[in-house]
């Protein structure tokens, strides 16, 4: 997974760049979506400034958010990973996410459930 988007956010950023493009993306709750035409997008950008300066700050977030994906995945045990995801990201999910987020930090979801364990009876 390369992106959770949440409430207000874009999905298929790059698309904007390219005249063909595959994204997938799966809606774990009822959602509602908007669109634009590519070409009405980009004369937009090219004509308001604080339209590309925040397009730009956008694209720039979305980076820094996979970035932190990437290095969580990258540490070696499951504590690890899931001390980084809560230093960056705040409290667990409930309950029913956690399979979710075992799926974020590339981690099983047993894996995950033993950890949580571990940290319950320490």
């Amino acid at each position: 997974m390369l992106q959770r988007a949440a409430t207000g956010q874009i999905i298929a950023e790059a698309s904007v760049y390219a005249h063909h493009y595959h994204c997938d993306c799966v809606a774990q709750e009822p959602t509602d979506l908007a669109s634009m035409p590519r070409a009405s997008f980009l004369n937009a950008l090219r004509s308001d400034t604080e339209l590309a300066d925040a397009w730009a700050a956008y694209l720039a977030h979305g980076i820094q958010q996979a970035r932190m994906r990437a290095e969580i995945r990258s540490l070696k045990t499951v504590a690890e990973r899931l001390d980084a995801w809560t230093a960056e990201y705040g409290a667990l999910p409930d309950k029913g996410q956690w399979q979710g987020l075992a799926d974020e930090i590339s981690v099983s979801r047993e894996a995950l459930y033993r950890e949580l364990a571990r940290r319950r009876s320490a």
